[in-house]
């Protein structure tokens, strides 16, 4: 499956590269048109102070319009795009899954299947390491 690859990060809602013992994985979601002008794309709203994005925002907005969308309605709709070379059969594929966090191993994580050999895949929230203790 042949994956549209992004141009740049402005028309991404969500990016990570992810690597751990012979599982690697890139995935991406692209922000979509506004269903009212059909002209921005809806994200999260900017901080008028700083001009960032608001992390813990509960809704989506358009940049042109200001149309807003609660986050869960809207993240419903979107579709995860994923390349990724599975630990098992050393496949290297390309899937598209719905953009919805799944309990996998008790965090919350995108699941998808290995398209050759089916093995269970997840892309999971980033953990922090723990923190080593300073010994005296």
């Amino acid at each position: 499956m042949e994956l549209k690859q992004p141009e740049s990060m402005d028309e991404l809602l969500y990016m990570t590269i992810r690597e751990h013992e012979g599982f690697k994985a890139r995935a991406w979601v692209f922000k979509e048109l506004c269903p009212k002008c059909k002209k921005g794309l809806i994200a999260k709203p900017k901080d008028p102070k700083t001009g960032r994005p608001k992390i813990r925002a509960k809704e989506y907005q358009c940049n042109e319009c200001g149309y807003t969308i609660p986050k869960e309605e809207y993240e419903e709709t979107l579709m995860c795009n994923i390349e990724y070379t599975c630990p098992e059969c050393k496949n290297d594929g390309a899937i598209q899954v719905p953009f919805k966090r799944k309990s996998f191993m008790g965090t919350k994580a995108i699941i998808f299947f290995c398209e050759k050999c089916n093995h269970k895949l997840a892309i999971t929230k980033k953990m922090k390491k723990p923190k080593k203790s300073k010994k005296k």
